[in-house]
């Protein structure tokens, strides 16, 4: 291939194509018609000499080619247009809809302070936040149907890591946190240490996004040749923390989360008897939004909130949890 004769514009059609995975959008963000994108097409597959999208009944597939290329491509792209077309997000003035995943926890501890910085700069701003059922949002993230996924994704982002940057979904870490045992007040384990045999022993509830009896902390029991009895699943953290004030079961949340359960004055919080890992809650969003502005003015707000949200966290956690 002679660069020297390449057409930029072809690049564009082919980030087009890559976000949008349809001939059809693209044309309709690109402001052409079909044929001419399909045109363009061509005219790169005969540059590189090589295919890079297979045509589907709903769609473009693209080649593994056109996968490793997508990255660069999209980061050249984003250059050029800061370089030549900068433009700054202007809140109170432009409505934009921003659509957010996160469990009900999350939701509960980041959006009072993210929406009174919604509410300080009276922007015209518009969050909705979908339901988070899994720990791997990449998916989620790639077909278009959310902005932003932020909770505790450990897969998920290992595999990113690994991938070192070449990755067409973004990570940040927001915070991290820490597993505690949570009983209600009152409960038969309340007033003596929790040892490891005490707790097996106990009866559990688990809050699982997909209703799988399993979890983190059996995993943990699991390597010590230990398990426990699950006696109830759900996928939602302010029910966990509304049966457990009014059972004898004990339930395993990150720290951060008990006061977004609305009921930490009826809970106390203990020390686990088991080793696990810190809870990490990271932010995930899609390369094809990285470079627009008003994406980037929210992803500010929201690591702002969550510096908010965890600083308050951590001086009840400190103030609240026992031996």
């Amino acid at each position: 291939m002679n660069f020297r004769h390449l057409d930029l514009n072809l690049l564009r059609v082919f980030d087009a194509v890559m976000a949008e995975r349809s001939l059809t959008r693209a044309a309709s963000r690109l402001a052409m018609t079909q044929p001419a994108v399909s045109h363009a097409l061509k005219r790169l597959r005969e540059a590189l000499g090589e295919e890079l999208f297979i045509r589907q009944a709903f769609g473009m597939k693209p080649t593994s080619r056109a996968e490793g290329m997508w990255p660069e491509v999209r980061l050249i792209l984003q250059r050029l247009q800061a370089l030549l077309v900068p433009g700054e997000f202007r809140p109170a003035e432009e409505d934009y809809t921003f659509r957010i995943a996160m469990a009900d926890a999350t939701a509960a501890l980041l959006l009072p302070p993210l929406v009174a910085q919604l509410e300080a700069v009276q922007a015209l701003a518009n969050v909705h936040v979908l339901p988070l059922t899994t720990r791997d949002p990449r998916a989620l993230l790639d077909q278009g149907e959310a902005d932003f996924a932020v909770g505790y994704f450990p897969g998920a982002v290992a595999a990113l890591r690994a991938q070192g940057g070449q990755s067409v979904i973004r990570q940040h870490r927001l915070y991290d946190s820490e597993y505690v045992c949570v009983m209600r007040r009152g409960h038969p384990l309340a007033d003596q240490p929790l040892d490891l045999d005490a707790f097996c022993s106990a009866h559990h509830l688990l809050v699982s996004f997909s209703g799988r009896p399993h979890g983190f902390v059996d995993e943990a029991l699991s390597a010590l040749n230990r398990s426990r009895r699950i006696v109830l699943t759900v996928n939602q953290f302010f029910t966990a923390g509304r049966v457990v004030t009014k059972s004898d079961l004990l339930t395993v949340l990150p720290a951060s989360f008990v006061e977004a359960t609305g009921y930490k004055s009826e809970l106390l919080e203990r020390l686990l008897p088991v080793p696990l890992a810190q809870v990490h809650v990271d932010m995930l969003w899609h390369l094809r939004s990285e470079s627009r502005s008003a994406q980037q003015w929210m992803r500010e707000r929201l690591i702002e909130a969550a510096r908010i949200a965890q600083a308050g966290a951590l001086m009840t956690t400190e103030a609240t949890i026992g031996p």
